[in-house]
């Protein structure tokens, strides 16, 4: 019994860790509305017009009594499509259809009769025409964001044409055979076209939202999709992970214990919610990275503290060594404990604590510790978005230091504070800010901006509402990535 138990859990484990994983929350959600699907069918009526426009029509060739035929050249010169709309469908994906549209198109024509051999061009023209297609929107193996298959029905009511040349009139009874047989071949060409371009076209656009990706030289994010897009009537939701990691150690990330954050709006026509574990989990791999620490030194301490530190611990050295009165004197910071954001109506807050040690740094010897303190920072965090990147401005909000020596030595230390805090606001935060300001891409595809961006703060999360902003086209987006 114990040998097949082990077995059992042996199998399940796997199983049961991908459920678990699969079930924490979402640390990143985005939703597209109805209002962002709007501007997004103006684009797509676009593409349709040039996949349609670009169908390469087979050469056609038949006989009817004593005329034989031949059909070449085949060019779609217009499409109205004026009768389009693009919809949510829910708990599957996207509608595109088009309804009573009409398809400009001409030929060339060569044709025999008896011993008389016309040429010409015909100028035809396709009425009620009809396209309905359904893309079926999953997430695939790697969490992304897929087409899995596509349901397509495109008919054509009627067509004309127009001949010209010598015969033209003659010929004009011939029209119902010849606009039938192309109208049968045109049928048969829109959904092969359409399918081609969502399977191969759109999903290769979807590739460029990241996934996995590195972030700097540090730490990485993972996007990837946790569930299947959420469909309704009114938006498309997406629920990411939202989780950095270490590069050098991905395995090492921490567990998603947060609030989960929650769109209710539908006002813009996007939006995107991030959890306090979304902030922290960056933080965390920074701080396994080992980038939270600085060393401050020679032209990096001001004078003026310096001098202060020097003071302060002149009885210190002169009892190690008088002879070491002019040695260098350091800063050494280095945070003790991943730092944790909070995020409530008011604003969000970062709390950081560190220890700072005060080291004299004798030449030809080794440094020595003279004040071993801990560092209590607390930040405001403003959150903001420019294109798809997102950025993070710090400010100091409280300073506290204490000694890990003793409440005497605390007493001692209270000169410090405000040289101390000082010098965090002139140097240290001014170089965190310059760091966060480069931002982290959103998961949004190449080509797509977030714009008129309002950011609202809940308790344990942010929603940032905004509309979208089309820097490239849908054709030139789908080239610029299969040229990369």
């Amino acid at each position: 019994m114990l040998v097949m138990s082990s077995c059992l859990l042996f199998l399940l484990g796997p199983l049961v860790s991908s459920f678990l994983a699969a079930a924490q929350p979402a640390g990143c959600k985005i939703r597209i509305t109805d209002k962002g699907l709007e501007m997004l069918k103006a684009e797509t009526e676009k593409f349709v017009e040039e996949e349609i426009s670009n169908i390469s029509m087979p050469e056609m060739k038949g006989k009817e009594g004593r005329f034989q035929y031949t059909i070449t050249d085949v060019k779609i010169n217009d499409l109205d499509l004026t009768h389009a709309e693009l919809q949510f469908v829910p708990d599957v994906g996207l509608l595109f259809d088009v309804q009573n549209s009409s398809i400009s198109l001409s030929f060339h024509r060569r044709i025999l009769y008896w011993f008389f051999y016309d040429t010409g061009n015909i100028n035809a023209s396709a009425e009620g025409v009809n396209i309905n297609t359904v893309l079926n929107l999953i997430r695939d193996e790697e969490g992304r964001l897929k087409i899995k298959n596509i349901t397509c029905d495109a008919k054509i009511s009627k067509m004309k044409a127009e001949f010209s040349g010598t015969l033209g009139k003659v010929y004009d009874f011939m029209a119902s055979f010849l606009t039938s047989g192309m109208r049968f071949v045109l049928n048969q060409q829109i959904c092969p076209a359409l399918n081609h371009s969502a399977l191969v076209h759109v999903n290769s656009l979807l590739e460029t939202i990241p996934v996995r990706t590195e972030v700097d030289s540090y730490i990485g994010i993972d996007y990837s999709l946790i569930e299947d897009p959420v469909v309704t009537s009114r938006s498309l939701d997406m629920h990411f992970r939202g989780m950095f990691f270490d590069l050098s150690d991905p395995n090492n990330t921490m567990e998603n214990l947060a609030v989960e954050p929650v769109i209710k709006d539908y006002d813009r026509m996007v939006y995107l919610a991030l959890s306090e574990f979304f902030f922290d989990s960056g933080m965390f791999s920074y701080y396994k990275a080992g980038v939270f620490q600085t060393h401050i030194v020679n032209e990096k301490m001001s004078r003026d503290m310096e001098m202060l530190l020097r003071t302060t611990y002149f009885g210190v050295i002169m009892m190690l060594n008088p002879a070491l009165a002019d040695a260098p004197i350091s800063l050494q910071i280095a945070v003790n404990s991943p730092p944790k954001t909070t995020i409530r109506t008011t604003g969000a807050t970062v709390v950081m604590t560190a220890i700072v040690k005060v080291m004299l740094l004798p030449p030809g010897q080794a440094p020595f510790q003279l004040s071993s303190m801990t560092m209590e920072t607390k930040f405001n965090a403003k959150v903001s978005m420019k294109g798809k990147r997102l950025a993070i401005h710090a400010d100091l909000r409280r300073f506290k230091i204490f000694s890990n020596q003793s409440a005497l030595e605390s007493l001692a230390l209270i000169p410090l504070q405000a040289p101390l805090k000082t010098m965090l606001q002139m140097s240290v935060v001014p170089l965190i800010n310059n760091w966060t300001k480069k931002g982290v891409r959103i998961p949004l595809a190449d080509g797509m901006d977030f714009i008129e961006e309002v950011v609202e703060y809940h308790n344990g999360f942010i929603v940032i509402g905004a509309n979208l902003h089309f820097t490239k086209g849908l054709r030139e987006m789908m080239e610029g990535n299969n040229q990369e």
